[in-house]
């Protein structure tokens, strides 16, 4: 049932592309992906079937998501250059992070943890917020908690200390 949710989340992503960005449709589409993966993990952990693989597929769908999002946001909002400069040092300290995970845990580490989960949903949030609040404040925001998330991920993939954070399974 948990993965069933989680291919429902990357299934709303796709039709997310089809949906002019901030036109009610892409935000019915956009609530149901962002609610699908909050459900999906309550799902796996109520159902005891959260597993490896759903953890993977999790993952997946939450890139699909973040993809399509970027996709359709990208192009309609005005980002300033120290906010690209932000957001492709998170994706470097990311990239390491993967790498460490195939170095270090000789697999594909895909950490759970309370502050990706925070960060997960402050970046869920954020695209609604662009109407009443200019998008620099709550940028700032979102990129404090996903710098902090981001290192510490990067710590406990290096130190293996995955367990009771969040570590594994569906998110």
């Amino acid at each position: 049932m948990a993965n069933a949710i989680t291919i429902f989340r990357m299934a709303a992503s796709i039709v997310l592309l089809f949906c002019p960005a901030f036109s009610p449709a892409f935000y019915v589409f956009y609530m149901m992906a962002g609610s699908s993966d909050m459900l999906d993990g309550f799902m796996a952990r109520k159902t005891n079937t959260a597993s490896r693989f759903g953890a993977r597929l999790d993952t997946i769908a939450d890139y699909v998501f973040v993809i399509v999002s970027l996709i359709k946001l990208l192009p309609v909002i005005r980002i300033p250059i120290w906010l690209y400069v932000w957001i492709g040092l998170i994706a470097l300290i990311k990239v390491i992070n993967i790498i460490s995970g195939f170095v270090v845990q000789k697999t594909f580490v895909a950490v759970h943890s309370a502050m990706n989960k925070a960060t997960g949903l402050l970046l869920f949030l954020l695209p609604l917020t662009i109407p009443v609040f200019p998008l620099k404040y709550f940028a700032i925001v979102v990129c404090a908690a996903a710098t902090y998330a981001a290192i510490q991920e990067g710590y406990l993939i290096r130190t293996g200390e995955l367990t009771g954070k969040g570590g594994y399974g569906h998110g």
